[in-house]
């Protein structure tokens, strides 16, 4: 089993093709999901400070962390369309591939087209949601005690999905050459 593994493509840092907006773009909304999650992990340690040991959790805590997980996910979504790191099933679609390329091929660029398509509707379905709660002045969490609009949260859903359909079809003209 170890024979089959090439270290050195392990090993080879991936290619990088010179300027490439598209990256660029998805590679800083993930960043700004990295950063997210850095903060709220010190937001999180700070509440379960204050909660064990002042007796003063930081109010709010579990709702933000509830919402920033899908704010997170969905930054990050589209650099890891990009990047390849989807989980799918390669081992049946490299065999098909290396057994029939012209099939395989098809394989990826259906593929990717689904995935547009998923992405695109994702992004759709969650547009109204973001004008129902501006105008709606949509809050979550405690009135009176603390509350957030909703709203932003509900823009990264579209941002989102926006982005991994973008990443999805910039992937599909090297898909169609067969790299």
């Amino acid at each position: 089993m170890a024979d089959d593994t090439n270290m050195a493509a392990l090993d080879a840092a991936p290619e990088r093709t010179g300027f490439d907006p598209v990256r660029i773009a998805l590679d800083a909304l993930a960043a700004i999901g990295t950063i997210w999650t850095f903060g709220l992990m010190l937001l999180i340690c700070a509440d379960v400070i204050g909660r064990s040991f002042l007796n003063a959790p930081i109010t709010g805590v579990a709702e933000i962390a509830a919402h920033s997980v899908v704010g997170i996910v969905f930054l990050q979504i589209g650099a890891t369309i990009h990047q390849r790191r989807m989980t799918r099933a390669d081992f049946l679609i490299e065999r098909i591939a290396r057994a029939a390329p012209p099939l395989g091929r098809a394989m990826e660029v259906l593929f990717l087209l689904v995935g547009a398509a998923v992405m695109a509707f994702i992004a759709w379905a969650a547009w109204p949601g973001v004008w129902n709660s501006l105008a709606l002045r949509e809050f979550f969490g405690v009135q009176g005690l603390f509350t957030v609009p909703t709203w932003p949260f509900r823009a990264l859903i579209v941002l989102g999905g926006a982005a991994g359909a973008i990443a999805h079809l910039a992937l599909l003209p090297s898909a169609i050459r067969g790299r």
